[in-house]
């Protein structure tokens, strides 16, 4: 796996063992494996930043780190994860969750307004929230156990790829000599 790209872009440790924000969490962010980036611990912050981002409710950033400490996770993955669904993104999402969740449940959609105001998604929230809900557990589901999966899967393929690229160098290598 490309360590250096997720490297480059994740904060460093200390930084975020700093954060006020994550000061509930006390010894439990001084261990390691939470900042380790190997196969297992990206695989499962895929699964749990992928699964929180798809649930519509406020503080999902703490919800993943949550989850992230116990299930030793990486947590700067699991938490980033979770801005998938931000403020441009959430409307589109989280209709599309409540569209699955409403042929899941067998009950006719609603349809998206020209203009959708704090009103319509109150009103919203109130008449139609379980097949919203149903919706987003479904696919925070399904979305985590492709990302665990597809990570460990792409994980595996890329230290093979590698170790293959360097067994041929070296026969290279020996072959010249």
């Amino acid at each position: 796996m490309p360590r250096r790209l997720f490297k480059r872009y994740m904060p460093h440790p200390d930084r975020i063992k700093g954060n006020k924000s994550l000061r509930f969490l006390g010894s439990l962010i001084h261990d390691p494996n939470l900042w380790h980036l190997n196969r297992h611990s990206v695989s499962r912050a895929m699964a749990i930043g992928l699964f929180w981002a798809m649930i519509p409710m406020p503080l999902q950033m703490l919800a993943a780190a949550a989850v992230a400490v116990p299930a030793r996770g990486n947590l700067p993955i699991s938490v980033g994860l979770v801005w998938l669904t931000n403020p441009i993104t959430m409307p589109a999402v989280f209709y599309c969750n409540y569209k699955i969740g409403a042929w899941l449940m067998g009950t006719p959609t609603m349809h998206m307004p020209e203009n959708i105001s704090l009103a319509w998604v109150g009103q919203m929230l109130q008449t139609h929230w379980q097949p919203l809900y149903l919706g987003s557990l479904a696919l925070a589901i399904v979305l985590a156990l492709v990302g665990y999966f597809g990570t460990n899967a792409y994980w595996r393929w890329w230290v093979r790829h590698n170790w293959r690229k360097r067994q041929e160098k070296r026969r290279q290598r020996d072959a010249q000599r």
